[in-house]
């Protein structure tokens, strides 16, 4: 059967005037299925899939060019405070994440019961085991030995361009209370201080440790942070109001930095609020927040640096904390977006860790 012209022409201008929506649906699809977002029950709107060009601007800035005539430890010392008994992994996901990125030296701070299995990880960590849990210590020793995990550490804490404190810390009373005057010592040393997991709830009974900090940075995740709310705000949290909630929380601390994260990581210091909202993978491992914690803590150290070096971001005057942040965020979720992309429903922290570099290398190629 013939169509005669009329109709050619009538479906001549419809697909016409479809063409460029056809296109942009087609772009959409291939990115979704090609770029490994092939989870249909999980659309995001394009703007959260889009790339954070400001994010990845301030990382391809603050990142420090390699240098054959710089020497060990310029590129970042980083030390994680964390590891007990109970949990081995998290501060060694936080300590290596540091080193695939680019710092120079990785410290881990534990128990002595968790550093033989932290080691056993990789030999590339410096590992001390000087932390104590109650179960191991009488009463009438806790106060000999806490003074001694500080004469320890104060050993190292000025050679360390940012602490974590948290991956892996555990809730003993007595290692909470040591881990609490190591954090007072470091900022008594203007050390910035990256605190994520059971070093939140630490803070979150004594917020004092961090209030007025301007180095120091919280990563709470969704309850977490609702639980600062709670305390700090003495409300519960709206997500309708978030970025104006985050700013005063932030405010209210002491203008430290705080990164709420979740869908969109949203990050304040109390006087700004910004937001990361590029797409990473819909495989929730446990321990990316891990990896998001060492991360920050050596874009933090490079973003100082770079202030320092040019008098702060001629940019945008940004804080180097909220810079670390952003960096440390749409990192995290490249590499993750390029993990779930292979893995698929498999995928685990060591996948995203190990992609971290090719991650950085494609938005800031190191020649």
């Amino acid at each position: 059967m013939v169509m005669g012209s009329g109709r050619f022409d009538f479906l001549g201008c419809m697909l016409a005037s479809s063409s460029s929506v056809l296109r942009r649906q087609h772009f959409l699809v291939r990115s979704l299925c090609l770029g490994g977002y092939g989870n249909r029950k999980r659309l995001h709107d394009i703007r959260s899939m889009a790339f954070d060009t400001e994010a990845e601007n301030i990382l391809r800035e603050i990142t420090p060019p390699l240098d054959p005539s710089k020497y060990k430890g310029q590129a970042g010392k980083v030390a994680i405070v964390g590891g007990c008994r109970e949990y081995t992994g998290a501060p060694y996901f936080a300590a290596i994440s540091a080193l695939k990125i680019g710092a120079d030296l990785s410290h881990v701070f534990c128990t002595k019961d968790a550093a033989p299995v932290i080691k056993s990880y990789s030999p590339e960590l410096i590992v001390h085991p000087i932390l104590e849990e109650s179960y191991n210590i009488r009463d009438e020793e806790k106060e000999q030995i806490s003074g001694k995990v500080l004469a320890e550490i104060d050993k190292w804490l000025e050679r360390f361009d940012c602490l974590v404190v948290g991956p892996g810390l555990g809730r003993d009373p007595f290692l909470l209370g040591c881990v609490g005057q190591i954090m007072s010592h470091a900022r008594q040393r203007n050390v910035p201080i990256v605190v994520d997991g059971d070093g939140l709830f630490l803070i979150t009974d004594n917020p004092d440790l961090v209030i007025g900090y301007h180095l120091a940075v919280l990563t709470p995740n969704i309850n977490e942070y609702k639980r600062l709310v709670k305390k700090v705000l003495n409300c519960e949290a709206k997500d309708q109001d978030a970025h104006q909630e985050l700013q005063l929380l932030a405010k209210q601390i002491g203008s430290v930095t705080i990164m709420r994260k979740g869908k969109s990581d949203l990050i304040s210091d109390g006087d700004i609020v910004k937001s990361v909202s590029q797409y990473g993978s819909p495989r929730r491992c446990g321990g990316q927040g891990d990896i998001l914690s060492g991360s920050v803590a050596v874009f933090v150290s490079w973003a100082r640096q770079h202030s320092s070096a040019t008098g702060m971001d001629s940019t945008s005057q940004m804080n180097p904390t909220v810079m670390g942040c952003m960096a440390g965020s749409v990192l995290l979720r490249k590499a993750a977006s390029l993990a779930f992309a292979s893995k698929r429903r498999s995928t685990l922290t060591g996948d995203i860790i190990e992609l971290l570099g090719r991650s950085l290398e494609e938005i800031s190629p190191a020649c």
